[in-house]
């Protein structure tokens, strides 16, 4: 039985429960791109992404990954002993031929301090393939499959230039559960388009499929993309601070307590980060959601909770981008 203390349940008590050591993630960007970026659905990315220039993948993908996780880990080791979960971040980490999949999954899990991996994908590219393959992984080391759901609206990922509908994410988690390894679905509030009603409507549906975690995230502006500009033409609007942490707790309240959350709010360098710039830390995001929780004596997971001391947050229509 977990035991957590606090209002929620963070990503933070999971890992202290679930190993008997410190665990960070580790990201890396495995020279991956995606199938609206590449002509295969679509060109350009998703027009909130963060279209910074890359350079081409090395020769040999699997030598430059190895290069990153001994410089994360030899930063890491400076703050004290612990494991480490590589994050495959960047862009479809499953977008691949099954071999050279297999091949960079290895090529992370050969370093002894590796206990897990963590791919973020698109709901769309989870062939079955894949899918046997991660759960295979599952029988060597720890296994999430960090899913791209953004919101439960075809509409407003349509205007996002998603290439993919709802029904793909409720068909890629319908395959991915029973597998060995955990479901975590990303979600992106604030959306421009988006009323308040839609983005609760997501909670309630994101929470009926059956996942084991989720990552909230605020929406915010990056530097060279499509909204970008949009958002200097004052064509859409983003979160203020308390807006968003009484969003947020909105949330947490509707959120299963069994879900654990792995993150509280959206992070960019604040190199490409446009707007908000709310100057706050993710542990001062925790802290303010956990304290608007207690403030209205509630926690995760509280239902009855649904429809009080919540705001109305509004937003534009969609921008033409």
């Amino acid at each position: 039985m977990r035991v957590v203390e606090g209002r929620l349940y963070r990503f933070s008590d999971y890992l202290r429960l679930r190993y008997p050591f410190k665990v960070w993630k580790l990201p890396v960007d495995a020279g991956f791109t995606c199938p609206n970026r590449d002509g295969t659905k679509g060109w350009g990315g998703c027009t909130y992404c963060d279209n910074r220039s890359f350079s081409p993948p090395a020769r040999d993908r699997a030598v430059e990954l190895r290069r990153q996780i001994e410089h994360g880990l030899v930063r890491r080791r400076r703050s004290g002993p612990g494991r480490a979960i590589v994050y495959f971040q960047a862009y479809t980490n499953t977008y691949g031929a099954i071999d050279e999949l297999r091949r960079l999954y290895d090529t992370a899990l050969a370093f002894p301090e590796v206990v897990g991996l963590a791919i973020a994908t698109r709901p769309d590219c989870l062939p079955e393939g894949v899918l046997d393959l991660l759960s295979e992984m599952t029988r060597r080391t720890g296994v999430w499959l960090e899913i791209g759901v953004e919101t439960t609206h075809d509409a407003i990922l349509a205007s996002l230039n998603r290439a993919h509908t709802v029904a793909d994410v409720e068909d890629a988690v319908r395959r991915a559960r029973g597998r060995g390894f955990e479901i975590v679905g990303h979600l992106i509030f604030g959306l421009p388009g988006e009323t308040r009603a839609m983005m609760l409507e997501t909670v309630r549906r994101v929470s009926e499929l059956g996942l084991d975690a989720v990552k909230l995230h605020h929406f915010y502006v990056a530097k060279a993309t499509p909204l970008e500009k949009a958002f200097h033409r004052g064509e859409i609007q983003v979160l203020t601070f308390p807006e968003w942490i009484e969003l947020a707790a909105d949330v947490v309240e509707r959120l299963p307590a069994s879900l654990y959350i792995e993150r509280a709010a959206g992070e960019l360098s604040n190199e490409w980060l446009v707007a908000p710039r709310w100057g706050k830390s993710g542990t001062e995001v925790w802290a303010a959601i956990e304290a608007e929780l207690e403030r209205r004596g509630s926690r995760q997971g509280n239902v009855s909770a649904c429809g009080r001391h919540s705001v109305e947050v509004r937003h534009g229509d969609v921008p033409q981008v």
